[in-house]
């Protein structure tokens, strides 16, 4: 009876590639103004004013200091340049706490870009990042999606993927993309 297993495994595999973002490519970004840090100061993020600069890759993450989200700003700390000359700009988002932001930021994301605090969950919740499954503690997280963000406020690309490093390769193969369609 191999066949039912080999059934029942390509669909799980079928399914957990399939995870997609809840907003979808063309969908209105939800505006947004959070409290944010950037090497351990603080400042108002708006995505408005970032994106009259050009897109802006928003990422969300479940935890600052967990394994996978480390690695997650570590890969987008070293990759900031090039996404910056491709004249994008990001912010990582979590439900962490802008003490906790403040702290994250200089450490995992190395002084490179901003991370914004959402303890409220507001953020989360409107652009569809809220993790279904609470964490063990039952604290509400973020699940791991990133946007790209168009200049003109619509979706343009989506990812979630629990690959962290997935999230910084493929938003930045897609604004390099974008860029060659859309130059300066």
């Amino acid at each position: 009876m191999k066949f039912p297993r080999l059934l029942l495994a390509l669909s799980v595999g079928l399914f957990a590639t399939a995870a997609q973002a809840a907003l979808k490519p063309g969908d209105s970004a939800p505006d947004f103004t959070v409290q944010a840090a950037t090497g351990g100061k603080d400042f108002s993020f708006s995505l408005a004013e970032q994106l009259k600069k050009g897109p802006v890759v928003v990422y969300f993450y479940p935890k600052s200091f967990t394994r996978g989200c480390t690695i997650e700003a570590h890969e987008f700390a070293e990759n900031y340049d090039n996404f910056v000359a491709a004249g994008a700009s990001l912010i990582g988002l979590s439900a962490d706490t802008i003490e906790v932001q403040r702290e994250f930021s200089t450490k995992e994301c190395r002084d490179k870009f901003p991370v914004g605090a959402d303890p409220s969950l507001s953020v989360i919740k409107a652009y569809d990042a809220k993790r279904e499954k609470p964490s063990q503690s039952g604290d509400a997280l973020a699940d791991r999606i990133s946007y790209v963000i168009g200049p003109d406020g619509k979706v343009l690309f989506a990812l979630t993927d629990s690959n962290p490093t997935k999230h910084i390769e493929d938003t930045f193969a897609f604004i390099k993309q974008w860029r060659e369609q859309h130059p300066r």
